[in-house]
């Protein structure tokens, strides 16, 4: 399946950007005409001798019941699925595969358990974290995403230890919530001094950054090197003491998603997918696509990635050229440690427990503020 980019709504995933449930764009059809178009549909309907029937969003959405569907963000790790998708390499591996792309990581979480997506690109905070939740997950492969805390240019921060009284955008339970509290906590603020934003959209980051209405952001590529045009200044970068968070992460096929749109219940294995041979197929078109990428360079995929990731020409050209995709290998223990070890301790001793609460140690439990 080659479609170019999907950018559905959320609960349900749609292809080719469009949505069936909600139209934002209206045209104003002169009457007379509007009489003649009417007129030639009902004649239309009438020859034809058959009722024709809308097709729902979710009939669109079930036709895919054999594809193993993914769900994918706008950033350069998920370039080799991009790669895979554009030059038919899952279709030479015999799998069926579609990407629906979205804006943020909490989406692909909200299409993962809601059942519309059986794999998500992620990172290993967040889906340690929906582990912790009950979801029943298994990693496909590490992948190569990589964050950059970045710091406006008005903000006036040239080190960590400037960022007192600083905004800091970041998405709650994920890496960059992680790696905002460890190098604010490595900085000697008073950690109350800096703010974090929830900002899920990375797209809407950098747009923030434009507008300098936020003074820092953990931004992945090719994002970060938006930023960097901006003359924003780099206080990280997880390839500094090689943090490798990036994960495809997939739901366990042993039990079925009800849907909200149908009292049923999807039974994936039942239905083809999530096998052994589509995994393995997936894989080996991922690790081709990888390795194409290392051999031409970035700027061989320039489209591609201006289309998937929706970045201006001038970020494409400034690109770091040393990026490279390692081949699908499990996500290393110490970084799944490093996930885990953040998501039990909390500041001042408390320990995270399951639902989102803390609890201090000899204390009764605090429930957390809900998420803005």
């Amino acid at each position: 399946m080659n479609n170019k980019i999907q950018t559905p709504p959320l609960p349900l995933p749609l292809k080719g950007g469009e949505c069936l449930a909600d139209s934002t764009h209206a045209v104003a059809i002169p009457l007379p005409l509007m009489a003649v178009c009417c007129w030639l549909l009902a004649l239309l309907c009438a020859c034809s001798g058959e009722e024709s029937k809308p097709v729902s969003a979710y009939d669109m959405w079930h036709e895919d019941s054999a594809a193993l569907r993914i769900a994918v963000t706008p950033t350069l790790d998920c370039l080799p699925l991009f790669l895979a998708e554009e030059n038919g390499l899952f279709e030479q591996q015999g799998v069926e595969v579609s990407l629906y792309t979205y804006q943020a990581q909490m989406d692909c979480d909200t299409a993962f358990r809601s059942g519309w997506v059986d794999v998500m690109a992620s990172d290993l905070v967040r889906t340690e974290w929906l582990k912790q939740k009950g979801e029943k997950i298994r990693y496909l492969t590490a992948t190569d995403l990589h964050w950059q805390l970045v710091a406006s240019k008005m903000a006036r921060v040239k080190k960590l230890s400037q960022l007192e009284d600083k905004m800091i955008a970041m998405t709650r339970f994920s890496a960059t919530a992680m790696l905002a509290d460890k190098l604010v906590d490595s900085s000697g603020v008073v950690n109350e001094h800096v703010f974090r934003i929830q900002v899920n959209d990375v797209n809407l980051r950098l747009k923030m950054l434009e507008s300098q209405v936020m003074d820092a952001m953990l931004l992945p590529e090719p994002q970060a090197t938006g930023a960097r045009l901006l003359d924003a200044t780099v206080l990280y970068d997880t390839r500094w003491n090689d943090v490798c968070m990036g994960v495809l992460a997939m739901r366990e096929m042993d039990e079925g998603v009800r849907t909200k749109e149908k009292e049923e219940v999807v039974r994936t294995k039942e239905e083809g997918r999530g096998t052994k041979e589509q995994v393995e197929g997936l894989l080996k078109a991922y690790d081709e696509a990888c390795d194409s990428i290392n051999t031409r360079g970035l700027m061989a995929y320039r489209t591609l990635i201006a289309e998937r990731c929706g970045v201006r020409p001038e970020i494409l050209d400034s690109l770091p050229p040393d990026i490279h995709f390692n081949p699908s290998r499990q996500p290393r223990q110490h970084d799944i440690d490093l996930a885990t070890s953040w998501l039990k301790i909390d500041k001042g001793g408390r320990t995270k427990e399951k639902g989102g609460k803390t609890k201090e140690k000899g204390g009764k439990g605090k429930k957390k503020g809900k998420r803005r």
